[in-house]
């Protein structure tokens, strides 16, 4: 399964650019210079080049704030003798100020952003503890995922997949986290870690359903221990196919939205969940059944969170997924997990024109059409 997170995008253009970002104080101080030239004598301009060392420490790193700041200063005495125009002392000592305060505030800002690098790099290695890469054919299906997190700075929430290899067949899970956080994050891990050692160990599927809500029980009785202030639940959808049975899946909908099927024939829906989500079965007086359901060997099965279902554009409306899946029907490889979840995932950014209030995790699954990496047997 190939999983990446879509935020390339719809990251701010200084950090989308930043490599280029001394073309803009460069550009900046030709501007002042050529102005200067073209303006009539009593038009005295020379003094915006205070703008260009104070350009540079909000774009360029230390070194390249200092080169321009030295730049600055250098530049006022020289056009002042080239177009000897009249320009006061108080302008010049204006540039001096601008070129000295420039470096330091530069300084605290590469500083800042250093620090901010070091927490994004810890919330990418704990994404990818969470939502780890698998191979391709892994366990006799082709997967892919993807995961676009609300807060683009953090990449990390409490969405989450995984497909299981196992000695009765592939198994995979997406489930949504109730709350945001690092409370949603532990949650999420707990589970995911949970599911992994219950799928392949357990070959009944209500079983593995059971040991999920335990292994949630005990994890809201240890969050209350810590002081935390409510028990979470998860929306979830569990998905085995079975080696014995290729035109049948096992299905287990924990409060989910239905899963949607994509194939030649056209778009269907799996049942939605009338049982109760992960973690309040005691209250519903029960698990969600394990439902038996056919699936064609060129169909795909796509599970999407409710980031994709409750995405609004600017008038408020909600993204259209089924709709939007009708669409590709017929579409050459428009069934294929890569480029389905490429797809929907494009297709929700646009929608919502790159603003999300909650995370989003889509995940497609379908038999392997070539040999399995590995089924465990």
């Amino acid at each position: 399964m190939r999983e990446r997170s879509a935020q390339t995008q719809q990251l701010p253009l200084v950090i989308q650019y930043g490599h280029h970002s001394w073309l803009v104080p460069a550009a900046l101080l030709v501007t002042v210079v050529v102005v200067d030239g073209l303006t009539p004598h009593s038009f005295a301009s020379v003094s915006w080049l205070v703008l260009v060392p104070v350009v540079a420490a909000g774009l360029c790193g230390p070194l390249l704030t200092a080169v321009f700041s030295c730049l600055s200063i250098a530049a006022y005495p020289a056009l002042d003798s080239i177009w000897a125009k009249p320009q006061g002392i108080e302008d010049f000592l204006l540039v001096i100020a601008g070129a000295v305060l420039a470096v330091p505030v530069s300084v605290f800002r590469a500083q800042a952003a250093a620090y901010v690098r070091h927490l994004q790099g810890a919330a990418e290695t704990t994404r990818q503890v969470v939502l780890r890469p698998v191979p391709p054919g892994w366990g006799g299906v082709d997967s892919a995922a993807r995961y676009l997190a609300a807060d683009i700075e953090a990449r990390v929430g409490g969405d989450f997949y995984d497909v299981v290899a196992t000695p009765y067949g592939a198994r995979v899970i997406l489930g949504d986290v109730q709350g945001k956080g690092l409370p949603a994050v532990s949650t999420a891990a707990a589970l995911v870690g949970c599911f992994r050692e219950a799928a392949f160990q357990e070959e009944d599927l209500a079983t593995v359903a059971l040991r999920l809500e335990e292994r949630l029980l005990r994890q809201n009785r240890m969050s209350a221990q810590l002081g935390g202030q409510e028990e979470r639940f998860v929306t979830a959808v569990i998905v085995w196919f079975p080696d014995d049975e290729p035109g049948e899946i096992r299905m287990v909908n924990f409060g989910h939205d239905g899963p949607h099927v994509l194939g030649p024939a056209g778009v269907r829906q799996l049942p939605s969940g009338g049982g109760a989500p992960i973690g309040l079965a005691q209250l519903a007086g029960g698990l969600p059944e394990v439902r038996r359901l056919r699936l064609r060997a060129d169909e795909t099965v796509l599970i999407v969170s409710d980031g994709v279902t409750e995405a609004r554009d600017r008038q408020g409306a909600f993204f259209g997924l089924r709709a939007h899946l009708e669409r590709l029907v017929g579409l050459p490889g428009a069934a294929e997990p890569e480029r389905l979840v490429d797809d929907v995932a494009s297709a929700v950014v646009r929608h919502t024109g790159g603003r999300r209030t909650d995370d989003t995790a889509l995940l497609a699954v379908r038999r392997s059409t070539g040999a399995p990496m590995d089924r465990l047997r």
